[in-house]
């Protein structure tokens, strides 16, 4: 009680009442006759973390401020020798894209098939962050993203000029539910993430390297070459992308049984079906690590993802010849997520699985193959043939490098390291090699375009002696050759004249844009012009043509701000100044992107801490 004519109320809304818009009424009665209602005004009611009761309840005002508060963060690609940070903007909370969160809940097939169950199911965080896989791609639905791994981009936006979610939602609700053009999966984690923050459920974007995608549960990926060292990508139906990227969500699972709460696998990309829909999980990381597959949703899928097998062949003739590796540690390495706090990169591998061959590991791998292989009756085949005379030692080791980081539009120096070691069937002596070697540009999924470049040696080497063979890889092979993803995957096939054998050695790589600088001399303050200076050199031997930047960072810039730059001749240096006026105090990030017809993706960040005003 205020005073005789006011008095204060407190509402609490209980844990299990669904997310959505409300209207709050007063309603004032006095005796037996009718009561007054009076509007008060609405509301919208989001999941709580900061609550004991809900599911998604995150004990650590620290973690909260990163995965439901930052408004920004990183995306994590390349190759596991060569990860690169790419800056982006989540912007849960700009204007409208809380409203667009809930337009993509009621357009989605669970609510336009029976609204009233759909609605009565949103105090359900498991069911909420389903619908929402579902919905960021647009493979069933008027879903958010359309997806493209070709390289025909035309039609709309390339994934790689994306700089954050906020213009790809709004976008997507001005068109009236239409898909945006075009989406790969750290676009999808990307918006997924930005969605779910803004329905108050912690989350983060992981990215896995050497990402399998099994598509027959068999745990085995099966790669193949031929004896030139071209990868065979019409002979594989399974993939192993060379990053793939996906979301965590922290919530309890009431679904499961006891140890499984905490984070979940959610993935948006369209891989595969799961109930019908194009969706994955939450599957639990907790049981994706024990090896419990048979705990939904898609925990099978998953374990694929971080711990299959994968099998190399010779391919000849329309057969296999023999297996040239088998590799049980190259699947699911470097999983990374944005550090807490921190523009730093964290390996949250030990999250997903145990060491590489320790006994904790063998025993997940063991459980998870004994549930997902023992209804096959042929599965065992492949398994039998690995531990086959196929697979015995090699008379030498063979190691392939780059000789120093690789610039696009550059000549690439590569060294390839040979050992002669002592087996049983030759012990002594020195051994002959024939190498073939075969340099491919590899796409983002997993398959590769036709060989760019070829090239022969024949090499001696002694017992127990080490050779080096240096090579190049010229600018003009590969210049228009590669995807815009810049990636390389030179391979070697070497045979030995004296055994007959065959060895592969292999090195995948991405070609480094140049680089762009950001600088702020000054201090920012809310409303208070802010010079910033921006400077692209180009190191490359040919122009960027066609030069765009495209600049955006939620409370510095209302939406995007363009600018065409035309040409950059080889050489030469741009130097940009402009000015922003930021509207929001607190740590905010902008993100810079500059494409061309040559470079797609030359981006760069600033970390901008922004002052309060000064009060009047």
């Amino acid at each position: 009680m205020i005073d005789s004519n006011s008095l204060q109320v407190s509402i609490f809304s209980p844990a299990s009442a669904v997310i959505g818009h409300y209207t709050l009424k007063l309603e004032i009665s006095q005796g037996q006759g009718p009561g007054v209602t009076y509007p008060l005004g609405n509301f919208i009611l989001l999941f709580n973390p900061w609550s004991s009761e809900d599911d998604v309840y995150l004990p650590s005002e620290t973690l909260l401020r990163e995965y439901i508060m930052s408004d920004y963060g990183f995306i994590y690609k390349g190759q596991t020798n060569s990860i690169t940070s790419r800056p982006w903007n989540y912007g849960q909370f700009e204007e409208d894209i809380v409203d667009i969160c809930f337009e993509i809940l009621n357009k989605s097939l669970y609510f336009l098939k029976n609204p009233s169950k759909d609605h009565s199911q949103r105090n359900n965080v498991v069911y909420v962050c389903r619908v929402v896989s579902s919905m960021i791609n647009s493979n069933d639905d008027s879903g958010v993203l359309q997806g493209n791994w070709g390289e025909d981009y035309s039609q709309g936006t390339s994934p790689l000029e994306w700089n954050g979610s906020v213009a790809i939602l709004r976008q997507w609700s001005a068109k009236g539910g239409q898909p945006v053009k075009y989406g790969q999966c750290w676009v999808f984690a990307s918006v997924m993430c930005t969605v779910m923050r803004c329905l108050g459920v912690p989350t983060r974007v992981v990215s896995n390297f050497h990402s399998a995608h099994n598509t027959d549960g068999n745990l085995t990926i099966d790669t193949y070459y031929d004896r030139t060292a071209e990868m065979l990508t019409a002979q594989r139906p399974d993939k192993i992308w060379n990053f793939h990227v996906w979301n965590e969500c922290w919530m309890i699972r009431k679904d499961l049984p006891p140890g499984y709460n905490g984070w979940q696998v959610l993935d948006p990309t369209p891989q595969q079906t799961s109930s019908g829909l194009f969706c994955c999980g939450p599957a639990s990381v907790k049981a994706i690590k024990e090896g419990d597959v048979q705990l939904p949703y898609d925990t099978p899928f998953v374990y694929a993802e971080v711990n299959a097998d994968e099998v190399v062949w010779l391919f000849e003739g329309g057969q296999v010849q023999e297996i040239l590796a088998h590799n049980t540690s190259y699947i699911g390495k470097a999983i990374s997520t944005k550090m807490v706090g921190s523009d730093e990169r964290l390996d949250i591998t030990s999250s997903y699985k145990y060491p590489e061959g320790s006994s904790e590991e063998r025993s997940a791998f063991i459980k998870a193959s004994w549930k997902l292989l023992e209804p096959r009756r042929n599965a065992s085949s492949l398994l039998d043939l690995l531990g086959s005379e196929n697979l015995k030692a090699k008379p030498v080791r063979l190691q392939l490098h780059l000789a120093r980081a690789p610039m696009w539009g550059q000549d690439l120096p590569l060294m390839l390291y040979v050992q002669r070691v002592p087996v049983r069937d030759h012990v002594q002596g020195s051994v002959g090699l024939t190498v073939r070697f075969c340099a491919q540009a590899l796409q983002h999924g997993g398959g590769t375009r036709k060989p760019f470049w070829r090239h022969i040696v024949h090499l001696n080497v002694d017992f127990e002696k080490e050779l080096q063979w240096p090579f190049l890889l010229p600018y003009s092979s590969y210049r228009d050759k590669l995807t815009d993803e810049r990636l390389i995957r030179v391979a070697g096939i070497a045979e030995v004249e004296e055994t007959g054998q065959f060895i592969l050695v292999l090195k995948d790589f991405s070609l480094e844009p140049p680089h762009l600088s950001i600088e702020v001399f000054e201090r920012a303050e809310v409303g208070k012009a802010l010079d910033i200076h921006i400077t692209l050199t180009n190191t490359l031997m040919v122009p960027l043509n066609n030069c765009a930047m495209v600049l955006e960072g939620s409370g510095l810039i209302n939406g995007q701000m363009t600018k065409d730059l035309g040409t950059l001749m080889a050489g030469h240096t741009i130097r940009i100044h402009l000015e922003l006026y930021p509207i929001k105090a607190g740590p905010h990030q902008l993100q810079v992107l500059i494409s061309s017809s040559e470079v797609k993706e030359i981006k760069g960040y600033k970390d901008i801490l922004v002052a309060a005003a000064p009060a009047s």
